[in-house]
């Protein structure tokens, strides 16, 4: 009996030690955690709107009114979580960052980042997570696809495996349709936020 009391007794000193230093590890931590998280943040909106001086959160976001106006666009399967105001020089708005997760993506979610002007132009998106196949849909994370997004002014996109040329025409990766479609559509979203939530349009 004495000999279980005193294992017992071992085990409680060993797991409250154990829980103590989880606790001073996780504090230590925790900070420079969070600044490496914040600037990858930061690295990932300057990559998507380059001329922008600075970035601060949007203080307005509500997610239920992002699903909300996702649903009413038709993109259920997508959703905003976080947005980013760009300022220029002067301190005014030029744009804003809008982070969508795909969840259509064929090895899981894809997030990314998707910079856009005040006047509808998607400047650029970057690729934030993705685990899709090797060769085939990770292509996605590569410039090559991420650049037909560039620069382009347009109400949506839709991909095409045809070669179909015009603005709103993205090349579909071979092999990795289900992949093309989910970027395509969370970038599509990240638009259908931009314009019905942040009150810009195409050519406004």
């Amino acid at each position: 009996m004495n000999k279980i009391v005193k294992n017992t007794l071992i085990l409680t000193v060993i797991t409250l030690v154990a829980g103590i230093l989880l606790g001073l590890v996780y504090e230590v931590t925790k900070e420079p955690i969070a600044t490496a998280q914040e600037n990858a943040k930061q690295e990932a909106y300057k990559t998507v709107l380059a001329d922008a001086v600075s970035f601060e959160d949007y203080t307005e976001f509500d997610e239920s009114e992002a699903a909300a106006a996702l649903k009413e666009g038709g993109y259920e399967s997508d959703d905003i979580t976080e947005v980013a105001v760009a300022l220029d020089e002067s301190g005014e708005t030029m744009g804003y960052v809008v982070t969508v997760t795909s969840h259509e993506g064929y090895g899981g979610g894809i997030k990314l980042s998707v910079g856009i002007l005040s006047d509808g132009t998607v400047k650029g998106i970057e690729t934030l997570t993705i685990t899709e196949t090797a060769g085939l849909g990770m292509k996605a994370a590569e410039p090559e696809f991420k650049d037909q997004f560039k620069d382009k002014q347009v109400e949506k996109f839709s991909y095409t495996k045809t070669g179909e040329e015009g603005d709103d025409k993205i090349d579909a990766l071979s092999g990795a349709t289900i992949t093309t479609n989910a970027v395509t559509n969370a970038v599509d979203s990240a638009l259908v936020y931009f314009q019905s939530v942040l009150g810009g349009s195409v050519n406004e």
